[in-house]
């Protein structure tokens, strides 16, 4: 328990990290108050909740830890809540040097030419998926649009077969509600729809390999680990399956964001309609302001231990690295609750993570 003496909280009124809303809540408004009392007074905090793990909120904290993989390693426990049922896939779920080949494998189909190749495509897919709604005159932008937007790009960067994209919109958002509340039987049901794509994948890419350059399944089946053998079938279908899923997961929930924020800001929509070259500078704003991930976690590593602001965190211990809190941080983004288009140091969001975890999509995710 601590006390909490500002930020909307009653003066005195105890301030339990295990019933906070930083831990247990989806409203934004309460997390961001909590954020700003939690960066000031307890920058690192543990909770009981999901297993027990710390909260890291301030900006240069996420940020070196996220920078140190020898001492915060991903192997153990990379997400909170994790997996009900203790899968673990590369490359989020591996250190280096194993977790190298298949980041190699990945960012080599994600280079700046290819990317240019998925534009035309891309933006077709957008105006597609977009009819519906605007024929409607309504509809949910993150649920129908968004997932089944993002569905219909990850097809065209694994190069699946387009009829799979429905079913992958579906399952996918189906996996995710239920580890939401982790209701590990329909993640499960789910989880396993997906693993079936990744396992026709690779099969068929065996049996046709196609460009590395061009095509992930093929890159990843180009790869040895450090001994220089060939990666495993189930490491192979596991990163595959890992590429669906965080596809899938983060952009539906920014695009709402930025949805909402821009109904909200006619100006803003006014200036973006009228000057389309500042939709980068806008999207990286838009990045730093709602990161669709609160965080990730990393653990301890054996033989390691870490003294911060007055705490200890042993070896083994889970530790959540929050990017949201740290995009928001005050000593390093001035008015950091308000959108600023031409930041002058946007570019230090942490909203791909940053380090050897970074999100290997960044390019895709920004086009």
């Amino acid at each position: 328990m601590v006390h909490h003496h500002s930020d909307g909280v009653k003066e005195d009124e105890p301030f339990d990290i295990d019933k906070a809303h930083v831990v247990i809540s989806d409203n934004p408004q309460k997390i961001y108050e909590e954020y700003r009392y939690l960066r000031k007074e307890c920058p690192l905090v543990h909770t009981t909740q999901y297993g027990g793990y710390w909260l890291l909120t301030r900006y240069e904290d996420v940020k070196r830890a996220a920078l140190d993989s020898n001492t915060y390693i991903s192997s153990v426990k990379a997400v909170v809540p994790s997996d009900p049922r203790g899968i673990r896939r590369p490359p989020l779920n591996f250190d280096a040097p194993a977790h190298t080949p298949f980041r190699t494998a990945l960012e080599r189909t994600l280079k700046p030419s290819r990317i240019k190749r998925l534009t035309a495509p891309l933006q077709k897919h957008a105006e597609e998926q977009l009819a519906p709604l605007l024929k409607a005159g309504r509809g949910d932008i993150a649920a129908e649009f968004g997932a089944n937007y993002v569905a219909r790009v990850e097809t065209e960067w694994l190069n699946l077969d387009a009829d799979i994209a429905p079913g992958l919109a579906a399952a996918s958002a189906a996996w995710l509600n239920a580890w939401r509340v982790q209701d590990g039987e329909t993640v499960t049901a789910n989880s396993a729809k997906m693993y079936q794509i990744a396992r026709d994948l690779l099969a068929d890419r065996r049996a046709r390999p196609r460009d590395p350059e061009e095509d992930p399944a093929s890159s990843l089946l180009l790869e040895r680990d450090a001994e220089g053998n060939p990666l495993s079938d189930e490491h192979l279908v596991g990163c595959l399956r890992q590429s669906l899923v965080v596809g899938v997961v983060a952009p539906p929930i920014l695009i709402g964001s930025i949805c909402q924020h821009l109904a909200t800001d006619k100006s803003l929509q006014n200036q973006l309609r009228a000057d389309e070259s500042l939709l980068p500078a806008t999207l990286e704003e838009f990045l730093r302001l709602y990161s669709p991930y609160r965080g990730f976690s990393r653990t301890v590593a054996p033989g390691r231990e870490v003294q911060l602001h007055g705490e200890v965190v042993r070896p083994g211990e889970p530790v959540t690295l929050h990017y949201t809190s740290a995009n928001r941080d005050p000593d390093v983004f001035a008015r950091p609750d308000e959108f600023v288009l031409h930041r002058d140091n946007v570019a230090m969001h942490l909203g791909f993570g940053r380090g050897r975890h970074r999100c290997v999509g960044m390019p895709l995710a920004r086009l």
